[in-house]
C-alpha cells in the first residue's frame, strides 16, 4: 500500500520499477480523484497518467472502463515501457 496526496492505494502492477512516489505526487492532480485506478507509465522520460473506473463507480464511462486498462498499455504505451497501476482504497 501506498499513500499519494492524503490518499491510499494499492499496487496492482509495477513492470520495471515504474513506480517512483515523489514523482506521482507531483503529477497527480484533483482531476484523478474520481477514478478507482491510475496507471502511470514513461513515455520520453515523462510520467503520464490516466484513470480508471469499475463499473459501479457514478462517473463511470465506457472509455475509462477499469476492464480496459490492459488493452490500453498494449494500444496506447511504448512497447516495453515502464507502467505501474494502483487502486484506490476507500474509506467508508
Amino acid at each position: 500500500m501506498i499513500t499519494v496526496n492524503d490518499k491510499q492505494f494499492e499496487i496492482i502492477e509495477n513492470f520495471k520499477e515504474a513506480l517512483n512516489l515523489e514523482n506521482l505526487e507531483n503529477s497527480m492532480t484533483e482531476y484523478f480523484d474520481e477514478y478507482d485506478y491510475i496507471v502511470g507509465d514513461w513515455a520520453y522520460g515523462k510520467l503520464r497518467l490516466k484513470g480508471f473506473n469499475d463499473n459501479t463507480n457514478k462517473n463511470f464511462n465506457a472509455i475509462n472502463d477499469s476492464a480496459l486498462i490492459k488493452s490500453y498499455l498494449k494500444e496506447y504505451c511504448a512497447y516495453g515501457c515502464k507502467y505501474f497501476v494502483i487502486k484506490r482504497i476507500k474509506v467508508d
